[in-house]
């Protein structure tokens, strides 16, 4: 499925990670809104981000994520008064509908900050925005085509603040054959590491695919923990058939409580 394509129908895949993803806001927004109130000298504000946000619908009219995260917000006094939303999308076309979809919907004009629509290329000029300023607890969504501008810098720079957590669509598929792929390199060694890169690439030479899927996922965990206490949580797709990985989702937490949350949801 071509990028040009991929919003033309929602797929099963599609409706588990928006509904995890919308669920896992739900939850956490829940338990930070908690904590400020508990300590209202405290900033009284959060903030969900995603990076590669699409078009809002899919051409047959199914939501997407974007808009059922904005759904629950607006259902919820707490959440209209707090929530700070900025969504992302590098195609013109794509920030341009998201952004008449958004102010389509009923009662967006309860939240108290306006949605905010970007429209750049994601990379290091993004990464370090975030990396120089102390922000409000984020929720930040990486959903990415691929795998480029998913990096290893870019997922600290949203963990760094207390109150941050940070869920992203792995490729597998797409990277699993990265790692034998000398052209993407560059990619690799931005979401691995260069050293953690080189040394899993020797590795899986002759493992069976189980075997390599538990050795990329596992060492992606490391990669993500070796810059702190975190807990690292995938819930893995498979093909139509079954027998194939094809993605996972992942959540980064320094919460155990978050962690805990996430296992409930995904069970479901």
């Amino acid at each position: 499925m071509s990028t040009e394509t991929f919003f033309d129908e929602s797929t099963e895949q599609s409706a588990v990670k928006a509904t995890i993803v919308e669920k896992y806001f739900d939850a956490w927004a829940a338990i930070i809104i908690g904590a400020q109130k508990a300590r209202p000298a405290t900033s009284q504000k959060l903030a969900y981000i995603d990076l590669f946000a699409g078009p809002g619908r899919y051409k047959d009219g199914a939501v997407s994520t974007p808009l059922r995260v904005l759904q629950r917000a607006i259902e919820k006094p707490d959440y209209c008064q707090r929530l700070i939303t900025i969504f992302n999308d590098k195609d013109d076309e794509n920030a341009r509908t998201l952004e008449n979809a958004i102010q389509g919907l009923p009662g967006i004009d309860k939240l108290k900050n306006r949605p905010v629509v970007w429209n750049e290329e994601v990379g290091d000029r993004i990464a370090q925005q975030f990396q120089k300023v102390r922000t409000v607890p984020i929720l930040a969504f990486v959903d990415p085509w691929g795998y480029k501008g998913l990096t290893l810098r870019l997922v600290n720079a949203f963990l760094k603040d207390w109150g941050c957590d940070c869920l992203f669509f792995f490729n597998y598929g797409r990277i699993n054959a990265g790692l034998s792929n000398p052209f993407v390199k560059s990619h690799m060694d931005a979401l691995f590491g260069e050293e953690r890169a080189s040394s899993l690439t020797a590795r899986l030479q002759g493992q069976t695919p189980q075997a390599r899927e538990a050795t990329i996922v596992n060492e992606l965990a490391l990669a993500l923990k070796q810059f702190g206490h975190r807990f690292v949580l995938p819930f893995c797709f498979k093909n139509a058939s079954g027998k194939r990985t094809t993605h996972h989702l992942i959540l980064v937490t320094k919460s155990f409580k978050g962690y805990e949350v996430m296992k409930e949801i995904m069970a479901k």
